[in-house]
C-alpha cells in the first residue's frame, strides 16, 4: 500500500476539498507513490513525534495540524518547523495533514466532541456553502438512462436522504460538424436534428473529477455539451461546528464540571453563567471565536470552543454561556478517533497512536 492509497482513505472521511481556504491540508512532505511500512497518528507533528515514528518503523504521519502553515523560504534548521520539515525528509517519512478538511466533515472534530459530552440530535453549526454544484448535459433520448446510470454510479444524484435524483426533458438538438469532425450519430458537413433528453444531477464538490470522467466515457457524441454550476445552496451535512442536545438538562455550573470531566480538561474558562438550565450545547473544536453568533441564532444554551479573548466573552450578552476548555483539550480525542477509523480500512501494517503530548501549553 502505497501513501496515496492511505490517503484515500482518508479522503472518504474528510475530502480535502472542504478545506478552509486559509489552511494547508495534504501531503505536506514526501513522495504519494512510496510504500508504507507503518503510519503514525499524531495532533501536531513534531521533533519527538518524527523520532517516534522512526523508532516504531513507521514512515507515514498522519498529521491534524499542517506543520507547513506558512511558506517556508529556507530550511536551515532554525525552527522547529524547519527541524521536522529536515528530519522527515532524511527518515523517507511522509507528513499528511486533514485539518480543517475533518472539522468540516459530518463525521469529524465536532462530532467527536459531541459524542464525548453525549449530546443527541447532532447538526452542522455552520453549513458550508458553494459545496454542492449541477451538471446539465445533453445525450440522445435513447441513451440518456445508460448516461444517468453511469453518473449516478459516480456519486451524482444524492440529495440527503434520496439517491438517483435527477431532472430530465426532452428536446430537439442540433448540430454540424465540419470537415475534421467524427460524429457518432448523423454525417459531418450536414445538419443534424436529434431528438435528445436534457439531463441535470446535483454532486458534492469533491466529486466533480469523478463525475466529469464518468460524463466523458458514457456520453455518445465526439463532442459532450455540458455545463456546471456552483450552487448557492448550503450543504447540512457539511461545515464547522455542531449543535446537540443533553437527554436530559443540567444546572449551568454542573454542566461545566461535566464538559471539564468528559473533556479531560484542567480548567474551563467561561462568561457569566445563567440562571436557567443548559439543554442545548454548540461545540466547535480548536479556535472558535468566529462562531458565537452562529452558537447564539442556533438557540444553544451552552458555547463549548476553546482560545476565546477577553472580550470575546463580552458578546455572551447574557443570550449564552461560552466555555473555553482549551486548544488542544478540544481537539484532543481526534487522533484515537483516526487511529480507530484507519485501522478498520487498512490492516497490512501497523496504524499506530502517537504517545507524544504535543500540547504546548502547560497548567500550574
Amino acid at each position: 500500500m502505497t501513501v496515496q492509497d492511505v490517503i484515500n482513505q482518508l479522503h472518504d472521511l474528510a475530502p480535502l476539498a472542504y478545506a478552509e481556504d486559509f489552511d494547508n491540508v495534504g501531503l505536506l512532505v514526501g513522495d504519494k507513490n512510496q510504500n508504507v511500512s507503518g503510519v503514525l497518528v499524531t495532533l501536531d507533528t513534531l521533533e519527538t513525534v518524527v523520532d517516534e515514528a522512526i523508532e516504531n518503523n513507521c514512515n507515514l504521519i498522519v498529521s491534524f495540524h499542517p506543520i507547513i502553515f506558512k511558506g517556508l523560504k529556507k530550511l536551515t534548521g532554525k525552527t522547529y518547523v524547519e527541524r521536522v520539515v529536515i528530519k522527515a525528509i532524511q527518515h523517507n517519512i511522509a507528513i499528511f495533514s486533514i485539518h480543517t478538511a475533518l472539522d468540516n466533515a459530518l463525521q469529524g472534530v465536532n462530532s467527536i466532541i459531541c459524542d464525548q459530552l453525549e449530546l443527541q440530535n447532532k447538526k452542522i453549526l455552520i453549513p458550508q456553502s458553494g459545496t454542492v454544484k449541477k451538471l446539465q448535459t445533453y445525450v440522445p433520448k435513447s441513451q440518456a438512462k445508460a448516461l444517468r446510470t453511469a453518473l449516478f454510479n459516480a456519486g451524482a444524484g444524492n440529495i440527503g436522504n434520496y439517491d438517483s435524483c435527477s431532472f430530465n426533458f426532452d428536446g430537439d438538438g442540433t448540430y454540424r460538424g465540419n470537415e475534421n469532425s467524427n460524429p457518432s450519430i448523423g454525417e459531418k458537413g450536414e445538419l443534424h436534428t436529434e431528438n435528445e433528453t436534457a439531463v441535470s444531477v446535483v454532486f458534492k464538490k469533491h466529486s466533480e473529477s469523478k463525475i466529469i470522467r464518468a460524463l466523458f466515457k458514457t456520453h455518445p457524441y465526439e463532442e459532450v455539451a455540458y455545463e456546471i454550476t456552483t450552487l448557492d445552496n448550503t450543504n447540512p451535512y457539511i461545515g464547522m461546528g455542531m449543535v446537540g442536545e443533553l437527554t436530559k438538562p443540567m444546572d449551568a455550573k454542573a454542566c461545566l464540571e461535566y464538559v471539564k470531566e468528559r473533556m479531560h480538561t484542567p480548567f474551563v474558562r467561561h462568561s457569566k453563567l445563567l440562571d436557567r438550565p443548559i439543554k442545548t450545547i454548540a461545540v466547535l473544536g480548536g479556535s472558535g471565536s468566529f462562531a458565537i453568533g452562529a452558537a447564539k441564532a442556533s438557540g444553544a444554551d451552552l458555547f463549548v470552543t476553546a482560545d476565546l479573548k477577553y472580550h470575546d466573552f463580552f458578546s455572551a450578552e447574557n443570550d449564552i454561556v461560552l466555555a473555553d476548555i482549551g486548544h488542544y483539550e478540544s481537539e484532543q480525542f481526534t487522533k484515537s478517533f483516526l487511529v480507530d477509523y484507519l485501522s478498520k480500512k487498512i490492516t497490512n501494517f501497523a496504524i499506530i497512536l502517537s504517545k507524544t503530548n504535543t500540547n504546548p501549553v502547560k497548567y500550574l
